[in-house]
Protein backbone atom coordinates (compact mmCIF):
# COMPACT_ATOMS: atom_id res chain seq x y z
CA UNK A 1 0.00 0.00 0.00
CA UNK A 2 1.19 3.04 -0.95
CA UNK A 3 0.80 5.93 1.99
CA UNK A 4 2.01 9.48 2.68
CA UNK A 5 1.12 9.02 6.32
CA UNK A 6 1.37 5.96 7.90
CA UNK A 7 -1.48 3.49 8.46
CA UNK A 8 -3.52 3.34 11.66
CA UNK A 9 -1.47 0.07 12.09
CA UNK A 10 1.60 1.55 11.98
CA UNK A 11 0.59 4.45 14.44
CA UNK A 12 -0.91 1.85 16.92
CA UNK A 13 2.03 -0.16 16.80
CA UNK A 14 4.49 2.43 17.32
CA UNK A 15 2.42 3.67 20.25
CA UNK A 16 2.05 0.61 22.26
CA UNK A 17 5.94 -0.03 21.77
CA UNK A 18 7.02 2.83 23.19
CA UNK A 19 4.33 2.65 25.98
CA UNK A 20 5.28 2.31 29.51
CA UNK A 21 4.09 2.51 33.12
CA UNK A 22 6.04 6.28 32.65
CA UNK A 23 3.23 7.67 30.61
CA UNK A 24 0.49 6.88 33.49
CA UNK A 25 -0.95 10.13 34.80
CA UNK A 26 -1.24 9.35 38.58
CA UNK A 27 -4.82 9.46 38.52
CA UNK A 28 -5.03 6.83 36.28
CA UNK A 29 -2.70 4.75 37.95
CA UNK A 30 -5.10 5.03 40.93
CA UNK A 31 -7.97 4.00 39.23
CA UNK A 32 -6.62 1.16 37.32
CA UNK A 33 -5.44 -0.69 41.43
CA UNK A 34 -9.46 0.50 41.72
CA UNK A 35 -10.07 -1.84 38.26
CA UNK A 36 -7.42 -4.59 38.95
CA UNK A 37 -9.08 -5.03 42.96
CA UNK A 38 -12.63 -4.78 41.64
CA UNK A 39 -11.66 -8.00 38.98
CA UNK A 40 -9.76 -10.17 41.25
CA UNK A 41 -13.13 -9.88 43.26
CA UNK A 42 -15.18 -11.09 40.79
CA UNK A 43 -12.53 -13.99 39.73
CA UNK A 44 -12.00 -15.02 43.45
CA UNK A 45 -15.78 -15.03 43.60
CA UNK A 46 -16.37 -17.22 40.40
CA UNK A 47 -13.36 -19.74 41.54
CA UNK A 48 -15.82 -21.67 44.07
CA UNK A 49 -15.53 -25.20 42.43
CA UNK A 50 -19.55 -25.05 43.22
CA UNK A 51 -20.25 -23.28 40.16
CA UNK A 52 -19.98 -25.70 36.93
CA UNK A 53 -18.11 -23.92 34.81
CA UNK A 54 -15.31 -22.67 37.64
CA UNK A 55 -14.69 -26.21 38.17
CA UNK A 56 -15.23 -28.05 35.13
CA UNK A 57 -12.90 -25.25 32.73
CA UNK A 58 -10.28 -25.60 35.51
CA UNK A 59 -10.36 -29.41 35.64
CA UNK A 60 -10.08 -28.86 32.10
CA UNK A 61 -6.40 -27.00 32.52
CA UNK A 62 -5.24 -29.40 35.21
CA UNK A 63 -5.84 -32.15 32.67
CA UNK A 64 -4.32 -30.51 29.89
CA UNK A 65 -1.39 -29.94 32.23
CA UNK A 66 1.48 -28.14 30.66
CA UNK A 67 4.73 -26.01 32.01
CA UNK A 68 3.30 -24.69 35.31
CA UNK A 69 4.25 -20.75 34.98
CA UNK A 70 1.14 -19.16 35.73
CA UNK A 71 -1.38 -19.37 38.44
CA UNK A 72 -4.83 -20.50 38.81
CA UNK A 73 -7.15 -18.77 40.54
CA UNK A 74 -8.71 -20.64 43.86
CA UNK A 75 -7.11 -23.72 43.01
CA UNK A 76 -3.56 -25.24 44.18
CA UNK A 77 -1.40 -25.56 41.15
CA UNK A 78 -0.34 -23.52 37.97
CA UNK A 79 -0.21 -24.28 34.17
CA UNK A 80 0.80 -22.76 31.18
CA UNK A 81 0.12 -19.16 30.36
CA UNK A 82 -2.54 -19.81 27.80
CA UNK A 83 -4.08 -21.82 30.46
CA UNK A 84 -4.06 -19.83 32.55
CA UNK A 85 -5.29 -17.22 30.77
CA UNK A 86 -8.33 -18.90 29.62
CA UNK A 87 -9.35 -20.06 32.75
CA UNK A 88 -9.07 -17.00 34.65
CA UNK A 89 -10.40 -15.47 32.12
CA UNK A 90 -13.72 -17.08 31.29
CA UNK A 91 -13.78 -16.88 35.82
CA UNK A 92 -13.68 -13.31 35.09
CA UNK A 93 -16.60 -12.78 33.90
CA UNK A 94 -18.61 -15.79 35.50
CA UNK A 95 -20.13 -13.86 37.95
CA UNK A 96 -21.14 -10.57 35.50
CA UNK A 97 -19.92 -7.93 38.46
CA UNK A 98 -16.58 -6.97 37.00
CA UNK A 99 -16.40 -3.35 35.51
CA UNK A 100 -17.13 -2.94 31.72
CA UNK A 101 -17.12 0.10 29.18
CA UNK A 102 -20.61 1.61 28.16
CA UNK A 103 -20.23 2.67 25.08
CA UNK A 104 -17.80 -0.26 23.39
CA UNK A 105 -19.90 -2.60 25.31
CA UNK A 106 -17.16 -4.42 26.41
CA UNK A 107 -16.11 -6.21 29.21
CA UNK A 108 -12.48 -5.32 28.99
CA UNK A 109 -10.72 -5.99 32.88
CA UNK A 110 -12.18 -9.14 32.76
CA UNK A 111 -9.89 -10.89 29.93
CA UNK A 112 -7.27 -8.17 30.53
CA UNK A 113 -6.28 -8.59 34.19
CA UNK A 114 -5.96 -12.38 33.62
CA UNK A 115 -3.77 -11.81 31.00
CA UNK A 116 -1.68 -9.87 32.51
CA UNK A 117 -1.41 -11.98 35.60
CA UNK A 118 -0.64 -15.16 32.99
CA UNK A 119 2.30 -13.35 31.60
CA UNK A 120 3.05 -11.16 34.23
CA UNK A 121 3.72 -14.56 35.91
CA UNK A 122 5.78 -16.37 33.06
CA UNK A 123 8.57 -13.44 32.91
CA UNK A 124 8.53 -12.25 36.25
CA UNK A 125 7.16 -8.56 35.49
CA UNK A 126 7.01 -6.01 37.61
CA UNK A 127 3.87 -4.34 39.37
CA UNK A 128 4.63 -1.58 37.46
CA UNK A 129 4.59 -3.52 34.51
CA UNK A 130 1.45 -5.62 35.42
CA UNK A 131 -0.68 -2.29 35.41
CA UNK A 132 0.58 -0.82 32.60
CA UNK A 133 0.04 -3.75 30.60
CA UNK A 134 -3.54 -3.99 32.00
CA UNK A 135 -4.60 -0.05 31.33
CA UNK A 136 -2.83 -0.50 27.41
CA UNK A 137 -5.05 -3.96 26.69
CA UNK A 138 -7.76 -2.28 28.16
CA UNK A 139 -7.41 0.88 26.39
CA UNK A 140 -7.08 -1.16 22.74
CA UNK A 141 -9.97 -3.16 23.62
CA UNK A 142 -12.08 -0.28 23.69
CA UNK A 143 -10.90 1.53 21.28
CA UNK A 144 -11.58 -1.31 18.84
CA UNK A 145 -14.57 -2.16 19.48
CA UNK A 146 -15.71 1.81 19.37
CA UNK A 147 -13.89 1.25 15.65
CA UNK A 148 -16.02 -1.55 14.70
CA UNK A 149 -19.36 -0.46 16.41
CA UNK A 150 -20.54 -2.38 19.20
CA UNK A 151 -24.19 -2.44 17.94
CA UNK A 152 -22.80 -3.56 14.57
CA UNK A 153 -20.98 -6.40 16.20
CA UNK A 154 -24.37 -7.41 17.84
CA UNK A 155 -26.41 -7.65 15.07
CA UNK A 156 -23.98 -10.10 13.25
CA UNK A 157 -24.64 -12.16 16.40
CA UNK A 158 -20.57 -11.80 17.61
CA UNK A 159 -19.81 -10.82 21.17
CA UNK A 160 -17.59 -7.50 21.29
CA UNK A 161 -15.91 -8.67 24.61
CA UNK A 162 -14.73 -11.46 22.99
CA UNK A 163 -13.36 -10.05 19.38
CA UNK A 164 -12.90 -6.27 20.24
CA UNK A 165 -11.24 -8.05 23.77
CA UNK A 166 -8.61 -10.00 22.14
CA UNK A 167 -7.10 -7.03 20.66
CA UNK A 168 -6.58 -6.18 24.06
CA UNK A 169 -4.97 -9.05 25.55
CA UNK A 170 -2.55 -9.40 22.49
CA UNK A 171 -1.28 -5.79 23.35
CA UNK A 172 -1.32 -6.39 27.01
CA UNK A 173 0.57 -9.95 26.68
CA UNK A 174 2.85 -8.53 24.19
CA UNK A 175 3.76 -5.17 26.29
CA UNK A 176 5.11 -7.99 29.31
CA UNK A 177 6.71 -10.10 26.19
CA UNK A 178 8.62 -6.78 25.05
CA UNK A 179 7.65 -6.98 21.41
CA UNK A 180 9.45 -5.40 18.93
CA UNK A 181 7.24 -3.28 16.71
CA UNK A 182 7.21 -5.92 13.44
CA UNK A 183 6.33 -8.53 16.06
CA UNK A 184 3.67 -6.27 17.78
CA UNK A 185 2.25 -5.70 13.93
CA UNK A 186 2.49 -9.50 13.45
CA UNK A 187 0.64 -9.86 16.80
CA UNK A 188 -2.12 -7.48 16.06
CA UNK A 189 -2.54 -9.74 12.41
CA UNK A 190 -2.55 -12.88 14.29
CA UNK A 191 -4.94 -12.42 17.10
CA UNK A 192 -7.82 -10.67 14.14
CA UNK A 193 -7.51 -14.36 12.50
CA UNK A 194 -8.56 -16.01 15.82
CA UNK A 195 -11.03 -13.08 17.20
CA UNK A 196 -14.32 -14.98 17.88
CA UNK A 197 -17.28 -15.33 20.19
CA UNK A 198 -20.60 -15.63 18.97
CA UNK A 199 -23.77 -14.54 20.75
CA UNK A 200 -24.58 -18.48 21.11
CA UNK A 201 -24.55 -18.74 25.22
CA UNK A 202 -27.36 -16.50 25.19
CA UNK A 203 -29.31 -20.26 24.11
CA UNK A 204 -27.59 -22.25 27.30
CA UNK A 205 -29.17 -21.63 30.61
CA UNK A 206 -26.10 -23.48 32.03
CA UNK A 207 -23.88 -19.82 31.84
CA UNK A 208 -21.46 -22.11 31.43
CA UNK A 209 -20.31 -20.76 27.43
CA UNK A 210 -21.70 -16.90 28.51
CA UNK A 211 -17.70 -16.71 30.50
CA UNK A 212 -16.07 -18.76 28.08
CA UNK A 213 -16.14 -16.19 25.66
CA UNK A 214 -13.70 -13.29 27.50
CA UNK A 215 -11.83 -16.49 28.24
CA UNK A 216 -11.11 -16.95 24.80
CA UNK A 217 -10.19 -13.53 24.15
CA UNK A 218 -6.87 -13.82 27.03
CA UNK A 219 -6.47 -17.31 25.46
CA UNK A 220 -6.43 -15.93 21.88
CA UNK A 221 -4.35 -12.70 22.98
CA UNK A 222 -1.49 -14.47 24.90
CA UNK A 223 -1.30 -17.12 22.19
CA UNK A 224 -0.91 -14.17 19.54
CA UNK A 225 1.63 -12.41 21.66
CA UNK A 226 3.61 -15.42 22.03
CA UNK A 227 3.36 -16.44 18.45
CA UNK A 228 4.32 -12.79 17.68
CA UNK A 229 7.54 -13.06 19.96
CA UNK A 230 8.90 -16.29 18.33
CA UNK A 231 8.29 -13.89 14.82
CA UNK A 232 5.50 -16.04 13.61
CA UNK A 233 4.25 -14.34 10.61
CA UNK A 234 1.03 -12.90 10.38
CA UNK A 235 -1.12 -10.60 8.36
CA UNK A 236 0.61 -6.91 8.57
CA UNK A 237 -2.35 -5.06 9.05
CA UNK A 238 -5.33 -6.01 10.08
CA UNK A 239 -7.66 -2.73 10.19
CA UNK A 240 -6.92 -1.29 6.55
CA UNK A 241 -5.60 -4.28 4.05
CA UNK A 242 -7.95 -6.52 2.13
CA UNK A 243 -9.96 -8.70 4.34
CA UNK A 244 -9.57 -6.40 7.47
CA UNK A 245 -11.88 -6.78 10.31
CA UNK A 246 -14.18 -3.91 9.38
CA UNK A 247 -15.56 -6.19 6.41
CA UNK A 248 -16.16 -8.57 8.35
CA UNK A 249 -17.68 -7.00 11.61
CA UNK A 250 -18.27 -3.23 10.63
CA UNK A 251 -21.64 -1.10 8.53
CA UNK A 252 -19.92 1.96 9.41
CA UNK A 253 -16.49 1.53 10.49
CA UNK A 254 -14.79 4.55 12.77
CA UNK A 255 -11.31 3.61 12.07
CA UNK A 256 -10.22 6.66 14.07
CA UNK A 257 -11.52 6.03 17.10
CA UNK A 258 -8.30 3.57 16.89
CA UNK A 259 -5.84 6.14 17.52
CA UNK A 260 -7.69 9.51 18.91
CA UNK A 261 -6.41 11.01 22.06
CA UNK A 262 -3.71 7.34 22.11
CA UNK A 263 -1.64 8.94 25.77
CA UNK A 264 -4.49 11.29 26.52
CA UNK A 265 -7.69 9.45 27.09
CA UNK A 266 -7.62 5.92 28.50
CA UNK A 267 -10.23 3.97 28.69
CA UNK A 268 -9.65 2.41 31.96
CA UNK A 269 -10.94 5.27 33.39
CA UNK A 270 -13.96 5.58 31.61
CA UNK A 271 -15.57 2.06 33.19
CA UNK A 272 -18.47 1.57 34.82
CA UNK A 273 -18.36 -0.59 37.78
CA UNK A 274 -21.15 -2.78 38.73
CA UNK A 275 -23.19 -3.70 41.88
CA UNK A 276 -25.06 -6.29 40.67
CA UNK A 277 -24.52 -9.81 39.14
CA UNK A 278 -25.93 -9.56 35.53
CA UNK A 279 -25.85 -7.96 32.24
CA UNK A 280 -24.87 -4.13 32.66
CA UNK A 281 -27.86 -3.50 30.49
CA UNK A 282 -30.26 -4.62 33.07
CA UNK A 283 -28.68 -2.32 35.84
CA UNK A 284 -30.13 1.17 35.34
CA UNK A 285 -33.84 -1.07 35.36
CA UNK A 286 -32.64 -1.90 38.73
CA UNK A 287 -31.59 1.07 40.04
CA UNK A 288 -34.67 2.60 38.36
CA UNK A 289 -37.05 -0.27 40.60
CA UNK A 290 -35.18 0.47 43.52
CA UNK A 291 -35.39 4.03 43.85
CA UNK A 292 -39.44 3.43 43.21
CA UNK A 293 -39.46 1.19 46.11
CA UNK A 294 -37.42 3.22 48.62
CA UNK A 295 -39.06 6.68 47.60
CA UNK A 296 -42.66 4.96 48.08
CA UNK A 297 -41.95 2.54 50.95
CA UNK A 298 -42.96 -0.04 48.80
CA UNK A 299 -42.97 -3.76 49.72
CA UNK A 300 -42.48 -6.55 46.98
CA UNK A 301 -45.68 -8.18 47.40
CA UNK A 302 -47.23 -4.49 47.15
CA UNK A 303 -46.16 -4.72 43.23
CA UNK A 304 -48.02 -5.89 40.32
CA UNK A 305 -46.55 -4.98 37.32
CA UNK A 306 -43.21 -3.48 36.29
CA UNK A 307 -42.45 -1.97 32.81
CA UNK A 308 -39.03 -2.17 31.40
CA UNK A 309 -38.15 0.51 28.50
CA UNK A 310 -34.93 0.08 27.55
CA UNK A 311 -33.08 1.31 23.82
CA UNK A 312 -35.09 -0.65 20.84
CA UNK A 313 -31.45 -1.55 19.98
CA UNK A 314 -30.29 -3.04 22.57
CA UNK A 315 -33.70 -4.80 23.73
CA UNK A 316 -32.93 -8.06 22.22
CA UNK A 317 -30.17 -9.37 24.20
CA UNK A 318 -32.11 -8.93 27.84
CA UNK A 319 -35.75 -9.82 26.22
CA UNK A 320 -35.28 -13.77 26.66
CA UNK A 321 -35.46 -15.82 29.48
CA UNK A 322 -32.72 -18.77 29.23
CA UNK A 323 -30.01 -17.12 30.74
CA UNK A 324 -30.68 -15.81 33.94
CA UNK A 325 -27.95 -13.05 34.19
CA UNK A 326 -29.41 -11.65 30.97
CA UNK A 327 -33.12 -11.54 31.32
CA UNK A 328 -34.67 -8.36 32.07
CA UNK A 329 -37.87 -10.25 33.43
CA UNK A 330 -36.28 -12.62 35.73
CA UNK A 331 -33.75 -9.96 37.06
CA UNK A 332 -36.08 -7.56 37.90
CA UNK A 333 -38.48 -10.21 39.66
CA UNK A 334 -35.45 -11.38 42.03
CA UNK A 335 -33.97 -7.73 42.33
CA UNK A 336 -37.91 -6.50 43.80
CA UNK A 337 -37.79 -9.37 45.87
CA UNK A 338 -34.38 -9.30 47.25
CA UNK A 339 -33.42 -6.09 46.90
CA UNK A 340 -29.84 -7.43 45.11
CA UNK A 341 -28.75 -9.60 42.37
CA UNK A 342 -25.76 -12.16 43.20
CA UNK A 343 -24.16 -14.50 41.42
CA UNK A 344 -26.05 -17.34 43.49
CA UNK A 345 -29.19 -15.49 41.84
CA UNK A 346 -28.15 -16.25 38.29
CA UNK A 347 -26.64 -19.72 38.50
CA UNK A 348 -29.63 -20.80 39.94
CA UNK A 349 -33.21 -20.49 38.31
CA UNK A 350 -35.40 -19.06 41.46
CA UNK A 351 -38.31 -18.83 39.05
CA UNK A 352 -39.83 -21.95 41.45
CA UNK A 353 -40.42 -19.72 44.14
CA UNK A 354 -44.09 -18.29 44.24
CA UNK A 355 -43.20 -14.84 44.65
CA UNK A 356 -40.50 -14.15 42.31
CA UNK A 357 -42.39 -16.34 39.57
CA UNK A 358 -45.69 -14.14 40.19
CA UNK A 359 -43.20 -11.07 40.20
CA UNK A 360 -41.52 -12.47 36.71
CA UNK A 361 -44.71 -12.72 35.43
CA UNK A 362 -45.76 -9.06 35.56
CA UNK A 363 -42.72 -7.23 33.94
CA UNK A 364 -42.59 -6.63 30.83
CA UNK A 365 -39.58 -5.45 28.29
CA UNK A 366 -40.18 -3.11 25.86
CA UNK A 367 -37.89 -1.84 23.12
CA UNK A 368 -38.56 1.92 23.49
CA UNK A 369 -37.95 4.53 20.25
CA UNK A 370 -37.64 7.13 21.80
CA UNK A 371 -34.57 6.35 23.92
CA UNK A 372 -32.53 4.82 21.16
CA UNK A 373 -30.81 7.00 19.48
CA UNK A 374 -28.98 7.33 22.85
CA UNK A 375 -27.38 3.52 22.77
CA UNK A 376 -24.77 2.37 23.16
CA UNK A 377 -23.16 5.87 24.45
CA UNK A 378 -26.09 5.51 27.70
CA UNK A 379 -28.54 2.23 28.76
CA UNK A 380 -30.88 4.90 29.50
CA UNK A 381 -33.88 3.32 30.98
CA UNK A 382 -37.56 3.40 31.78
CA UNK A 383 -39.17 1.61 34.64
CA UNK A 384 -43.11 1.72 35.54
CA UNK A 385 -44.32 0.26 38.08
CA UNK A 386 -48.26 -0.16 39.12
CA UNK A 387 -48.93 -1.34 42.41
CA UNK A 388 -51.17 -4.37 44.02
CA UNK A 389 -54.07 -0.79 45.11
CA UNK A 390 -53.88 0.65 41.61
CA UNK A 391 -50.66 3.30 42.18
CA UNK A 392 -48.38 3.96 39.51
CA UNK A 393 -45.10 5.40 39.54
CA UNK A 394 -42.43 6.22 36.94
CA UNK A 395 -38.64 6.83 37.04
CA UNK A 396 -35.94 7.37 34.52
CA UNK A 397 -32.17 6.22 35.02
CA UNK A 398 -29.55 7.38 32.25
CA UNK A 399 -26.58 6.09 34.04
CA UNK A 400 -26.46 3.45 36.79
CA UNK A 401 -24.82 3.68 39.84
CA UNK A 402 -20.92 3.10 39.44
CA UNK A 403 -20.72 4.79 35.47
CA UNK A 404 -18.63 7.45 35.35
CA UNK A 405 -21.04 10.19 35.10
CA UNK A 406 -22.55 8.12 38.87
CA UNK A 407 -19.68 7.05 40.43
CA UNK A 408 -19.26 5.12 43.21
CA UNK A 409 -16.90 5.90 46.20
CA UNK A 410 -13.69 3.79 46.94
CA UNK A 411 -15.27 3.06 49.70
CA UNK A 412 -17.93 0.71 48.09
CA UNK A 413 -16.29 -0.50 45.48
CA UNK A 414 -13.60 -1.77 48.50
CA UNK A 415 -16.98 -2.51 50.55
CA UNK A 416 -17.83 -4.82 47.13
CA UNK A 417 -14.67 -6.47 46.91
CA UNK A 418 -14.58 -7.84 50.53
CA UNK A 419 -18.21 -9.17 50.19
CA UNK A 420 -17.29 -11.18 47.23
CA UNK A 421 -13.70 -12.44 48.54
CA UNK A 422 -13.94 -12.73 51.98
CA UNK A 423 -16.42 -16.02 52.24
CA UNK A 424 -14.13 -17.78 49.99
CA UNK A 425 -10.55 -16.54 51.05
CA UNK A 426 -11.43 -15.37 54.18
CA UNK A 427 -10.87 -11.79 56.27
CA UNK A 428 -6.98 -11.75 56.21
CA UNK A 429 -6.07 -12.83 52.74
CA UNK A 430 -8.61 -10.26 51.13
CA UNK A 431 -6.61 -7.49 52.99
CA UNK A 432 -3.05 -8.83 52.37
CA UNK A 433 -4.13 -8.76 48.33
CA UNK A 434 -5.94 -5.63 48.62
CA UNK A 435 -2.51 -4.42 49.96
CA UNK A 436 -0.87 -5.84 47.06
CA UNK A 437 -2.81 -4.12 44.66
CA UNK A 438 -2.90 -0.94 46.31
CA UNK A 439 1.09 -1.20 45.81
CA UNK A 440 1.43 -2.57 42.88
CA UNK A 441 4.23 0.23 42.29
CA UNK A 442 6.68 -0.98 44.71
CA UNK A 443 6.12 -4.78 43.45
CA UNK A 444 9.56 -6.32 41.79
CA UNK A 445 7.60 -9.86 40.91
CA UNK A 446 3.78 -9.89 39.93
CA UNK A 447 4.20 -13.75 41.64
CA UNK A 448 3.48 -12.50 44.95
CA UNK A 449 -0.14 -11.95 43.65
CA UNK A 450 -0.25 -15.06 41.72
CA UNK A 451 0.98 -17.17 44.79
CA UNK A 452 -2.02 -15.18 46.96
CA UNK A 453 -4.46 -15.74 44.59
CA UNK A 454 -4.05 -19.80 44.42
CA UNK A 455 -5.44 -21.53 47.24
Amino acid sequence: MNKTHPSVAQRLVDYIHNFGYGQLPSEVVAHSKLVILDTLGAIIAASNPKYSASRIITDFAKDQGGTPESSVVGRNFKTNCVNAALVNGTLGYYCDIESHHVRAVVHAPASNVPTALAIGERVKASGKQFLAAITLGIDVACRVSNAIGPTALYDRGFHPSCVAGAFGTAVNAGHLLGLNQKQFANTLGLVATQACGTLGWENDPTENSRPFNPGLAARNGTTAALLGSMDFGGPPDPFEERFNIFDAWSVEPHLEEITDGLGERFAITELAFKRYACCAFTHPGLDALFAIMEAHNLTHQQIQRIVLRFPKSGVALINDDKLKSHSGSYVLAVGAYAKRVLIEDILQDRRAEPEIRRLHDGVEIVGDESIDHLFPARYTTIVEVTTTDGRYFSEQVDFARGCPENPMECEELEAKYFTLTEPEIGQEKAESIKDVVNNLDAIKDISVLGDMLRK
